[in-house]
């Protein structure tokens, strides 16, 4: 139900996009100019656009309230994958912990010293 709600967001957020691309800038969204009569003038093409931006909107964020509930109400309890974490030998109270192994050729000599960049 989830994923199917945050498909439909999607295409929701997707035509929201596309018809507020598809109105006319600089305020004249609203219908500057043509006869009033008739869907396809650019009043009747400018007000289906206003009322498509307002539907979409509103479902847009109707879906939105929806989704964080669906989430808040079916929060599964979160899994930490343990598989890739080192085990640390046990280190009984009071004991200093053990060197790491000493990896390389001359396990026994310094590394030389590295000069910082300024």
């Amino acid at each position: 139900m989830f994923t199917f709600l945050l498909i439909v967001q999607t295409l929701v957020a997707a035509s929201l996009v596309a018809v507020i691309l598809m109105q006319r800038s600089e305020g004249g969204g609203l219908g500057v100019g043509g006869s009033s009569a008739g869907l396809m003038t650019a009043r009747g093409a400018a007000d289906f656009l206003t009322r498509a931006t307002a539907i979409l909107g509103g479902l847009f964020i109707f879906l939105s309230i929806l989704l964080a509930a669906i989430a808040g109400v079916s929060r599964e309890s979160t899994t930490v994958d343990t598989s890739l974490v080192k085990e640390q030998p046990f280190q009984p109270a009071g004991q200093a912990p053990a060197a790491p192994p000493a990896t390389g050729p001359a396990s026994n000599e310094t590394a030389p010293a590295v000069p910082l960049a300024q």
